[in-house]
């Protein structure tokens, strides 16, 4: 069966859900990240300027795979940059192997070249080995280069009841008022991360439309100026995680996990920055957040982390099940302004990466 390439219409979003609701991601716990009740809007929260590539078989006309493509800006070594992000990307496994990855990086490649961009941000799931043969180890030649940024960490922590912790600092809630005063905050400590957003009051503001509300922000503030940040992200009115199965040593724990077929619901600590990584401070925010979950009824926190990021050994003093990924940098060959990846990637230095796990 032939396939046909483009990009997505309005009446496709019923197929690509389909699609995306029965197409499990690999690993220790195999999980299918649906999109309901429209997937265009867990693409719109991974960026600006997106645009949905779609897949379809050329005789029935169904959507056989998907991707996302978008645009974000993002400190790199210390400096802004705006580069895209690949990701969503998903393809019917009756599909597998026909050529299909390839006719959609023609597709991204060409508008790439419409509107260049140095570099795209894309994550692969440990134990993907079919993901990283193609992308990583055995490209092709059309396809961008896949170069590694990070080993990253999502914890997924089981909530249950804790007391506070208690500290020096004055833990508020985000409000307008300290809007401007919280996106400069994010700013002056982005710089610190690889990859961490550029935030600006409008972007900060807006995300209430995808589920984060101000007061979900927790601000520590030490004599008055803020020392720390972190926010609780809730997305399931348009994202869901679905146990599809589990592997490895994952098996035996099954009695005691999700049942197969369950919806975890779960909910992502966000917007993690913390002055001179201050263990106490993180510790304190860490604990406002995770009750402030078990008060609204989650399951599960979910907490992004890079491998090398100090603040990972305070998260991992929870109970939790860990879902290793890679970050990397893919580019084609002409990158905006005669600047390649390759050579973005050459300026990254040892700074931890900072990918906020709610924007993939």
């Amino acid at each position: 069966m032939d396939v046909v390439v483009d990009l997505a219409r309005p009446g496709d979003d019923e197929g690509i859900r389909a699609l995306v609701r029965r197409e499990a991601l690999p690993g220790r716990i195999r999980l299918s990240l649906a999109r309901e009740p429209e997937f265009a809007m867990g693409c719109a929260v991974t960026g600006d300027d997106y645009r949905v590539v779609v897949a379809r078989a050329a005789d029935t006309g169904d959507i056989v795979g998907v991707a996302c493509r978008s645009v974000r800006r993002v400190f790199l070594a210390g400096r802004e940059h705006r580069i895209g992000y690949l990701g969503q990307l998903r393809v019917d496994e009756r599909f597998r192997g026909r050529w299909l990855v390839s006719r959609g990086f023609s597709l991204l490649a060409a508008i790439d070249r419409a509107e260049p961009l140095p570099a795209y941000l894309a994550s692969i799931v440990d134990g993907n080995s079919e993901a990283t043969g193609i992308l990583v180890a055995k490209r092709r030649a059309r396809f961008p280069a896949f170069r590694e940024v990070a080993a990253y960490r999502t914890l997924a922590l089981p909530v249950r009841r804790k007391p506070p912790l208690a500290g020096p600092e004055e833990i508020v809630p985000g409000s307008a008022d300290q809007l401007s005063e919280l996106a400069g905050f994010l700013r002056a400590e982005g710089v610190r991360r690889q990859l961490f957003p550029v935030w600006t009051e409008d972007a900060l503001a807006r995300l209430e439309g995808f589920g984060l509300r101000l007061e979900d922000i927790r601000i520590a503030r030490r004599c008055g100026a803020i020392v720390g940040v972190i926010a609780l992200w809730d997305q399931t009115a348009y994202k869901q995680s679905i146990v599809r199965g589990y592997s490895g040593w994952m098996k035996a724990l099954s009695p005691i996990l999700p049942r197969i077929g369950d919806t975890i619901r779960s909910v992502t600590a966000s917007l993690v920055s913390v002055v001179n990584d201050d263990p106490q401070v993180f510790a304190r925010l860490l604990r406002e957040v995770y009750r402030a979950a078990r008060s609204r009824g989650f399951a599960y926190l979910l907490v992004g982390l890079d491998a090398r990021d100090p603040l990972l050994k305070i998260a991992r003093t929870y109970s939790h099940y860990s879902y290793p990924s890679r970050l990397y940098l893919a580019s084609w060959a002409n990158g905006h302004g005669g600047s390649n990846g390759g050579a973005l990637h050459a300026q990254l230095d040892e700074r931890p990466a900072y990918v906020d796990i709610a924007t993939l």
